[in-house]
Formats: structure tokens, sequence, C-alpha cells
């Protein structure tokens, strides 16, 4: 199953939040016109909140975890109706069961070998981590021998100032992290961040 064209590519990483916070983030996060929200299981209560954003987001954002482990990790997003899953690694035997259950896959990878090995899994994307410490050389000469048709996503240190510089460099999209949403920060300044992120990738895109 292949992931549904979602209006920006930008996966909004709520790593640390709360279930009594998640609402109101991902409401300024879909306001803001992000439509890709992860909440990594390190996260307090990450099933709790995963069940509250999916209310929230009533069908308008693809919601779902990162930082998915394990098998039993897998189901238990699956069993909310999440279809995001996000890995930090390229475990097969995660990647292909998250497959079996309908999961939209972003697999983790650092290598080429790593890049491949996800996608013969069942990943349908990659995220390159930590993107800013490989930097966006490296993603035009992966660019080069990765299949065409597998989006590639930077994370890892990506803000609105050089998100440009990766898109252009050949990425499909971004994970945002710590440079939009940090555990504790209050919506209004998510919508903030979010804001500035939706209007660097409307500048490339113009």
């Amino acid at each position: 199953m292949n992931p549904s064209p979602l209006p920006l590519p930008l996966i909004a990483i709520l790593r640390g939040i709360t279930p009594d916070e998640v609402r109101a983030h991902v409401r300024v996060l879909i306001d803001a016109g992000i439509s890709q929200i992860e909440i990594p299981t390190n996260s307090p209560d990450w099933l709790g909140s995963v069940q509250l954003a999916l209310q929230e987001a009533d069908g308008h954002a693809e919601v779902g975890a990162g930082t998915v482990l394990d098998i039993a990790d897998v189901d238990r997003l699956a069993d909310t109706g999440a279809r995001l899953m996000v890995t930090p690694n390229t475990n097969p035997v995660v990647i292909a069961h998250a497959r079996s259950r309908g999961l939209d896959i972003a697999a983790g990878f650092a290598t080429a070998s790593e890049a491949f090995a996800a996608v013969a899994a069942g990943a349908q994307r990659l995220k390159l981590f930590p993107a800013s410490q490989f930097g966006s050389g490296y993603v035009r000469a992966l660019k080069a021998v990765l299949p065409g048709d597998v989006p590639l996503y930077a994370v890892g240190g990506i803000g609105p100032g050089n998100l440009a510089e990766y898109l252009q460099a050949g990425c499909a999209g971004a994970g945002l992290g710590g440079e939009l949403y940090r555990a504790g920060q209050d919506a209004a300044t998510t919508a903030q961040h979010a804001d500035a992120f939706v209007a660097a990738l409307r500048k490339v895109n113009a």
C-alpha cells in the first residue's frame, strides 16, 4: 500500500508531548497546513497521545508514531487506526510486519546499504538521520543510486533556514524535530514555528 498524496511534505515530530497537551498542538499544526504528525514512542503515554491526535485530526492529518522499534509497538499503533510509522533504523522484521498491517513506513537510515535494505523490507519512504550531520552533498550522492520512486526525507537539524537546501538536493520533504517542537512549549510557539516552515517550503515551490 503506497502512502496517499499529502499537501505538504513535512512531518511534525512531537517528541515528549503529553496527552493533555496534544490536541492543542495538533490543531495548530493542521491550521498551519502541516498534515503529517509523528508522536515518538519515547514520549509519555505515546499511545494515548496518538489516539487523541487522531480524534483531533479527524481525518485531516496522517497521524502516527515514531521511534518504533518492535513488533508489539507496530501492533499497538496499527490497532489505533493510525497509518504513519517512523523508525530510527532498518529492522527488516519490524518493517515487513508494519507493511503487513497497512502502515505508511518512513524508515530511518544512514547509508545506501541501509536504505536499500529498508526498501526491500517494504518501507515506502526513507528518512535520512541526522541529515544535518551528513549535509546536502550527501543527499545528492545518495539520490544518484537510490530508487527514484521512494521519497527521501531529511530529518535532524532541519530548520526554516536550511530546508530549501535539502529539498533542492533531492529530498522530497523533511521531518521537523526540535526546530518545530520541544517538550513543554506552548501551542502558540508551535504555531509560529510551523508557519515559518510552511513559508519556507512555499518559497521553494514558488
